[in-house]
């Protein structure tokens, strides 16, 4: 994705990683407590994490032979400034959003194939 508003919005559409960008609002998290209350596998959870990462919402790094996880507010400020323009209108809906994308998103998906 070329566009950075474009992989910020894509890693937001996942209910999985707007749950992820919430407990991390707390503190930073090592990569398994942050898998600990998912019932998905540690892979899984990681996918999310490098999908978050890309989009600049986290950073991660390696602390000994734990991997850390740490919000990165200047991503999520800058959705929010494009967000901002819209504030003449109704309020944003992110589960609204959330299935807009996943429309579009999955339109786009069975275009390529």
């Amino acid at each position: 994705m070329s566009d950075p508003l474009d992989a910020i919005f894509a890693a937001l559409a996942d209910p999985t990683r707007r749950a992820i960008l919430s407990m991390l609002l707390e503190d930073d998290m090592a990569v398994t407590d942050v898998a600990a209350p998912f019932d998905m596998s540690l892979a899984a959870v990681s996918k999310h994490l490098v999908i978050l990462t890309r989009a600049g919402l986290i950073a991660q790094e390696k602390r000994g032979r734990v991997k850390w996880c740490k919000l990165d507010p200047d991503a999520m400020r800058r959705a929010s400034v494009w967000m901002q323009g819209f504030g003449q209108f109704e309020p944003v809906n992110l589960d609204a959003f959330e299935r807009f994308l996943a429309a579009e998103l999955g339109g786009e998906a069975q275009k390529a194939e």
